[in-house]
């Protein structure tokens, strides 16, 4: 199965979030945002709220969920793709360099969960919420119900998720022979 055919297959639940996050009023949106990097169990103030926004019944796990609503209060901007997209949009926006570097690093964190818990203060938390502050700050959004759904399968053995964003990226855009632009060629042998 390849990234496209899996981002389709979100559950309906996330696209519902996702839309509950949208409808949130800016007091709650800030609540949320205090507790960027937090799980749920050291969290303030945001319990209440995150469950407010909750399906009952969720498939995914909620801690991913909660790292995604915290971030939302960050870069509420829409986006369609990718993380990966969204960073090469920033990278364009901006220009630059260093980005390539932490694009890296994100792509090698580990989603730390403990007893079904996130790890307060994991790397992956700490990269993302800096990563969507600076998506933010340039104007662009995140594709939230992607990004969670990527998230929940962060920890996948074969890193699909990994691939899809380095992919989105870092595959360079070349002419083809008949002046159109396509992505180059990326071998797929580690799939």
């Amino acid at each position: 199965m390849t990234e496209k055919q899996r981002q389709f297959e979100a559950p309906a639940e996330i696209g519902e979030f996702s839309e509950r996050l949208r409808q949130l009023d800016r007091g709650d949106l800030s609540i949320l945002r205090r507790n960027a990097g937090e799980n749920l169990a050291t969290s303030r103030r945001a319990i209440g709220i995150f469950y407010g926004l909750l399906s009952p019944g969720c498939r995914v796990h909620e801690e991913v969920y909660f790292l995604a609503a915290t971030l939302y209060g960050l870069n509420d901007r829409s986006f369609s793709g990718d993380f990966g997209q969204t960073m090469k949009a920033v990278k364009v926006t901006s220009a630059k360099e260093s980005l390539d570097t932490r694009v890296k690093i994100l792509l090698d964190c580990d989603l730390e969960v403990t007893d079904g818990r996130l790890r307060r203060g994991g790397e992956l938390g700490y990269r993302l919420r800096q990563a969507v502050k600076l998506a933010g700050s340039n104007q662009i959004g995140v594709d939230w119900v992607q990004l969670i759904y990527h998230l929940d399968h962060w920890r996948d053995a074969s890193r699909w998720v990994q691939k899809a964003w380095a992919r989105s990226f870092f595959q360079q855009v070349r002419p083809n022979h008949e002046g159109a632009t396509a992505p180059e060629e990326v071998s797929n042998d580690a799939d």
